[in-house]
């Protein structure tokens, strides 16, 4: 009987680094490990005089694959008789997006150097940085008169998460970095060419997924948004251009082979395939299946959204998404990027922040007792969920949350309830801008933790959404996605798989449970979403001529209705 193959999946989140190893026949995860960056405030650093700033030190991400791998090679020796770390065919790499890096010409992160190591503008600019929301407003404005057909791919409107807009507000505001600094290059692109010793930023391979969401890359204009653009944003940034790439690659590509430097710390094989790197969400949507008609939620401290499309079909530009990129989840399908910039993180904030009642009573356990007694519409409350911005469809990150409807009677319990439905009417605006643009969503795959632990959560989203919400086999999705791409990466030679289709059918897989939609409370949600609709386009559009007048009175109407009701 021949050993079993295994992928090792790296996952870069926001607060930690994951290793996960994963039986590449079967999908069983038979060794894994957790590293919660060191630096900052749970990895991120913060900057308390500019509460737009979030930045990560390089230094724990490699400081996280020496902790992670050979805790997680250790497990599955000791889980599975007869294990060998040499067969180990593949490593594949997610990370946070956009979290863009600068580096010198060698391609070394100017964070590492001494003389730099305490300048937060050094450091990696994390996909929650929002230092740039003037220059993203720039870049929007230009590209809208003279370059449209660069916002048509990103949703109409360039982001202050992306890529772009963060090196453009570093070139202006620190001189001594943007005079260091050779190249810049996303973490998506670092880790896989620290691992295979390219670091070089112009003979790296670059992630299509990063490129093509973050960067405006795309073929059909060239590549990169065109140098006298760019130069008109600042000639810097036009010089800078020539210092990137011109070419980009899908994660079923190696981006070489790991070092024997690498293999020696971590317990490899030399020259196993690492495969070029993408984002979390979209090596998420991998590894839970995504494809035609299936759309995948990864729920954390925010929400990223995933679709495909086949290359092949028309599909119209979709105003609002994150992107749409050809092959950034899946080698010939369109990747449709959506996503919503706080849920967890909303969550958080109540009950770790705010803390209503204490720390016991306000807890999220206690809270979600309490909100799971509720009745749709009961607290006569509605919240919007733009406590770190909107991503979705209004692409604008300095708008900031709300909640409506509350008395001297509220109660801790109904805040929190409203704040969950408040993330389920934003996920709902997702699937209908979708869904308006021709793309038909047959179900929606969650996961993540709280689609793992919170079943309340689960099935408001089906009774919002009127939508099946099923839930990954996985607990770690981004991960075996990414492992997934390991293997691809190896190819059938290497002991791997030769497609992800491949790879999904044998390691991947759904839960039994499904939330199906009650279709009373969808009724109520949709007369609540309605509602819901007149804030968020109030407060989120310019071209909103209604009126809000009635919104306070409506859910009254609905409170008292519902209080009324006699109990189940």
């Amino acid at each position: 009987m021949k050993n079993a193959k295994y992928a090792l999946g790296l996952d870069f989140g926001t607060n930690s680094v994951r290793a996960l190893l994963v039986d590449i026949a079967t999908g069983a995860e038979v060794g894994t490990a957790i590293f919660g960056y060191p630096s900052g405030r749970a990895g991120i650093l913060l900057d308390a005089k500019d509460a737009n700033l979030a930045r990560q030190n390089p230094a724990d991400w490699i400081l996280g694959i020496e902790k992670t791998v050979p805790a997680a090679l250790a497990e599955a020796k000791k889980t599975i008789k007869g294990f060998d770390p040499a067969d180990v065919v593949g490593i594949g790499v997610d990370t946070t997006g956009s979290t863009p890096l600068p580096v010198d010409r060698a391609g070394k992160a100017l964070a590492l150097y001494k003389e730099f190591r305490k300048n937060l503008n050094a450091q990696a600019w994390l996909w929650k940085d929002h230092t740039a929301h003037a220059e993203a407003a720039e870049i929007t404005a230009l590209a809208a008169a003279e370059h449209p057909e660069y916002l048509a791919k990103c949703g109409g409107t360039y982001s202050s998460e992306w890529f772009w807009s963060k090196i453009l507000h570093c070139l202006r505001t620190d001189d001594k970095i943007a005079a260091a600094g050779f190249s810049w290059v996303e973490c998506a692109d670092y880790i896989p060419g620290v691992l295979v010793g390219i670091t070089d930023p112009l003979r790296m391979k670059r992630s299509r997924c990063a490129a093509g969401h973050k960067a405006m890359f795309n073929d059909k204009w060239g590549g990169l948004p065109a140098k006298a653009f760019l130069a008109k944003l600042d000639p810097r940034l036009g010089e800078l251009r020539d210092r990137l790439y011109q070419k980009t690659h899908t994660s079923d590509v190696p981006a070489g082979g790991l070092t024997k430097e690498w293999a020696r710390k971590l317990g490899l094989r030399p020259g196993i395939a690492v495969a070029v790197g993408a984002f979390d969400a979209h090596l998420g949507g991998v590894g839970s299946g995504v494809e035609t008609g299936r759309f995948v939620k990864i729920i954390g401290t925010s929400t990223c959204d995933i679709c495909v499309w086949p290359a092949t079909k028309r599909l119209p530009d979709v105003p609002g998404l994150c992107g749409i990129v050809d092959g950034s989840v899946l080698p010939g399908y369109l990747g449709l990027e959506a996503g919503q910039s706080a849920v967890g993180d909303i969550f958080n904030w109540f009950a770790s922040v705010i803390e209503p009642g204490g720390p016991k009573k306000g807890s999220h356990a206690a809270l979600t007792r309490g909100a799971a007694a509720l009745r749709p519409g009961e607290s006569g409350l509605l919240a919007l969920d733009w406590h770190n911005g909107n991503r979705t469809v209004l692409v604008d990150q300095r708008l900031t949350g709300l909640v409506l409807g509350l008395t001297l009677h509220t109660r801790p319990e109904e805040i929190y309830r409203a704040l969950i439905e408040a993330t389920a009417f934003g996920a709902l605006t997702i699937v209908r801008r979708f869904e308006e643009h021709g793309v038909t969503i047959r179900d929606v795959v969650n996961c993540g933790g709280i689609a793992e632990k919170n079943p309340l959560v689960m099935q408001i989203y089906a009774d919002v959404t009127g939508l099946p919400m099923k839930v990954a086999r996985s607990g770690q999705t981004c991960a075996l996605g990414a492992a997934m791409a390991g293997a691809v990466s190896a190819g059938k030679r290497g002991g791997g798989h030769a497609t992800f289709a491949e790879a999904q059918a044998a390691m991947g897989g759904v839960k039994k449970t499904v939330y199906r939609p009650d279709a009373a409370k969808h009724k109520v949600y949709l007369e609540l979403y309605a509602l819901y609709r007149d804030l968020h386009d109030a407060f989120g559009t310019k071209a909103w001529t209604g009126s809000l007048h009635h919104v306070m009175k409506d859910l009254l109407a609905v409170k008292d209705r519902q209080r009324s009701r006699k109990p189940c």
